[in-house]
């Protein structure tokens, strides 16, 4: 099976950034403006000025291992390798590909031929559908796969934003956070944003976050003027999904709101926009507009729960495959 994510830069440098955002702002799915006004733009504008900034965003949480979302993937294949080897005796192989940059989805693939298999599970950690990551995972699967012959059966698991075990996980990690740092905080549920456009021309995403809200705030027992849900990551002029993140942690603390909780369950592993832009610029934020404490919840990453969840949703879209095995 392939499990994929987005992606990073190799470095903390511009160089590096630079390349990898030239790969990721080409892709039309990302951006769907027409070429001829977008490559201007991409190439003159964005791609000499952005690098410098994100590179030093990168170097906030860079570690010694390397990119956190990387580290956490590799951890998450290896953790979610040895809970299938477990439960289905060794006849599954765990490869991971990123959408931009490396290991790119192709090279996954192709170590998922040589190692010999016969049909591929695709897994995006993306548990919201969109156009613009989950969508752009099937672009790129499909043209890795275009010159195989011969090609393997495939599936592709789209969503899994109400999963049980996925809720669990994301509801273990909030007691367990108010367990350590108390309990009397607000909790705010902060997605990636998405251009308001896309989602007015079909994309599921924003309904399909609202309901993970809504079903771990169930799971939860949570009143329910004590969480909320907002969207991060904003970037242009243009409108995007609302409320913004940063902008309702400096309304509540205007509102007298001393101590938050911020969990990001569209995020499957901790990344630049979970540990830079919430663990430290909106707790800042916050703090500014009068806030005291702005607690990041972390991702899921590898803790057994979250591996418990994915190792489920792959049982879920192969039962079949694995009772043609034993037969």
């Amino acid at each position: 099976m392939l499990i994929t994510n987005l992606g990073t830069p190799t470095a903390p440098t511009a160089a590096a950034v630079r390349r990898y955002l030239a790969e990721f702002l080409s892709d039309p799915r990302v951006v769907d403006l027409p070429r001829w006004l977008w490559w201007p733009i991409l190439h003159g504008v964005i791609l000499r000025l952005r690098p410098r900034r994100s590179a030093a965003a990168y170097r906030e949480i860079w570690t010694e291992e390397g990119s956190p979302l990387l580290v956490n993937a590799k951890r998450q294949a290896a953790a979610l390798q040895e809970a299938l080897a477990q439960r289905y005796r060794g006849s599954v192989k765990v490869a991971l590909g990123m959408r931009y940059g490396e290991p790119s989805i192709a090279a996954a693939l192709a170590s998922l031929r040589n190692w010999g298999a016969r049909r591929v599970l695709v897994l995006p950690l993306y548990p919201q559908y969109s156009a613009t990551t989950t969508g752009s995972t099937y672009d790129a699967v499909f043209q890795a796969l275009a010159a195989q012959q011969p090609m393997p059966d495939l599936r592709i698991v789209s969503r899994y934003y109400d999963h049980q075990g996925y809720i669990d996980a994301l509801a273990n990690s909030v007691r367990a956070a108010r367990e350590n740092n108390g309990p009397q905080a607000r909790l705010l549920m902060s997605f990636h944003g998405l251009p308001q456009r896309y989602c007015d021309a079909g994309d599921p995403y924003y309904d399909q976050c609202l309901e993970t809200a809504r079903l771990l705030a169930a799971r939860l027992g949570e009143a329910a003027d004590n969480w909320a849900v907002a969207f991060q990551s904003r970037v242009g002029r243009e409108k995007w999904l609302q409320p913004y993140t940063e902008d309702l942690l400096c309304d509540w603390a205007k509102s007298g709101v001393r101590a938050v909780h911020v969990l990001c369950p569209g995020f499957s592993a901790d990344c630049l926009e979970t540990l830079e832009e919430i663990r430290i610029r909106a707790a800042a934020a916050f703090r500014s507009c009068g806030g005291e404490s702005l607690h990041y919840i972390p991702a899921l990453n590898d803790h057994p729960d979250h591996i418990r969840a994915l190792t489920d949703i792959v049982a879920g879209h192969t039962l079949d495959w694995q009772q043609a095995n034993h037969n």
